[in-house]
């Protein structure tokens, strides 16, 4: 009986020690939700219009979103990015967030946004995405480069 016991304790312990080891790997997955974005030019404006590229990474942990990102080969120097929420995946939508970037034809750049609940509903959607101003972009507001976070 006594063995029994002890190879059923054993067992019992080991399952609860695996559950706990997934639960913390999931909970560590789900802490931090990855995103990417490729800039590039504006769909409507035609790549005719437009010189650039640049690519940018979000990082969301909670409702805190670190965004990274670099940008290269504008016509003048890019003024700001902004942080959009679109109405639907793919539509273009409000601006919820300024990232400093800076005042160059090139760079890279970095911030933190502390999001909504909805905001971050929206990018696990795929709704949220990052446009780059310029002294050289398109009327009316300066965009020169844009791309969607996804994961």
């Amino acid at each position: 009986m006594r063995t029994r016991r002890s190879a059923t304790a054993g067992i019992v312990a080991a399952a609860a020690i695996a559950a706990l080891a997934l639960g913390t790997a999931g909970a560590v997955a789900q802490g931090a939700d990855k995103f990417a974005a490729r800039l590039g030019w504006v769909p409507t404006a035609g790549v005719d219009r437009v010189t650039g590229k640049g690519s940018a990474t979000a990082t969301l942990s909670g409702t805190s979103l670190a965004l990274a990102g670099s940008f290269e080969g504008l016509d003048g120097p890019a003024t700001i990015a902004r942080l959009h929420q679109g109405i639907a995946k793919g539509a273009r939508g409000r601006a919820i967030a300024d990232v400093k970037v800076p005042l160059a034809t090139s760079g890279t750049f970095s911030a933190t946004v502390t999001l909504t609940g909805e905001q971050v509903d929206a990018l696990k959607q795929g709704r949220l995405y990052l446009q780059l101003h310029g002294d050289k972009g398109l009327a009316p507001d300066g965009a020169n480069l844009w791309g969607w976070f996804l994961r």
